[in-house]
């Protein structure tokens, strides 16, 4: 079969939407490495992130961390305070309400579009992911799941062949994740794998119709999920970045 919108090279299974992990410039190290804190819930809601701490567990300048967090504050991951330092973003319940009608109006696009465009290489992908999640959830690793389910959702709108839709996406996942740190009920798992295998199947089928109507019930049903509870926890900002520190991708902008 002819492939169309292939996965491209040094995006990760793990994390499409995420960026090559090859030498990169230390601000977006810090950017790349935040932002996975944050997605993975790693770092909740409200924790605060003091440039000069964060410029120690990297071992760079303030500098550079102020760029990092700037881009962040942009895709509206935390938020700047003036002349208090910047906090992971709590969302309030009204904006986890449109965001996930946000993403009901664009997902189920995105998933037609991938149905008809996307081939053996990307379908494989997504099995591979699936099998992760699964492996994830029955070695209760809550934060790799997270992560992957994610990537589900990022990797069929990669797909699609809309690149504007599909980054937008993209940002609202990541924003997606921040409530799903608040909100979530403890005892339940925030993605359904056998709502994703059945999105997973119907995509196979080349069946758009269904596959948008899955796409649709599941994110209802991930917001049927929320609740109002969430407890804030203190993070130590040097334990968590350590390995990033010695990273010797590591360099000035």
């Amino acid at each position: 079969m002819r492939q169309r919108g292939s996965v491209q090279a040094g995006t990760s299974l793990a994390d499409p939407c995420a960026s090559s992990r090859r030498r990169r410039p230390a601000d977006e190290v810090i950017y790349g490495e935040v932002l996975d804190a944050i997605i993975s819930h790693r770092l909740p809601p409200g924790t605060a992130l003091p440039e000069d701490t964060l410029a120690a567990a990297f071992g760079v300048s303030r500098t550079l961390v102020r760029k990092a967090l700037q881009r962040l504050a942009h895709g509206k991951l935390i938020e700047l305070r003036r002349n208090r330092g910047a906090i992971v973003a709590r969302p309030s319940v009204e904006e986890a309400r449109e965001l996930f009608d946000a993403r009901r109006l664009i997902e189920p696009v995105l998933v037609r579009s991938a149905a008809s465009r996307i081939g053996d290489a990307e379908l494989e992908a997504l099995r591979a992911g699936v099998t992760r999640e699964r492996e994830a959830f029955a070695r209760g690793d809550r934060h790799e799941l997270i992560r992957l389910s994610g990537a589900f959702h990022c990797r069929i709108a990669a797909s699609s062949g809309n690149r504007v839709l599909a980054d937008f996406l993209g940002e609202l996942i990541s924003r997606t994740s921040l409530v799903i740190a608040l909100y979530e009920q403890p005892a339940i798992w925030p993605c359904s794998l056998d709502e994703h295998g059945r999105v997973l199947e119907a995509l196979a089928r080349r069946d758009a119709a269904a596959a948008a109507e899955l796409m649709r019930h599941h994110l209802d049903h991930c917001e049927a999920q929320l609740d109002l509870s969430g407890e804030g926890r203190a993070v130590d900002l040097m334990a968590l970045f350590a390995h990033a520190r010695a990273e010797p991708a590591l360099e000035a902008s």
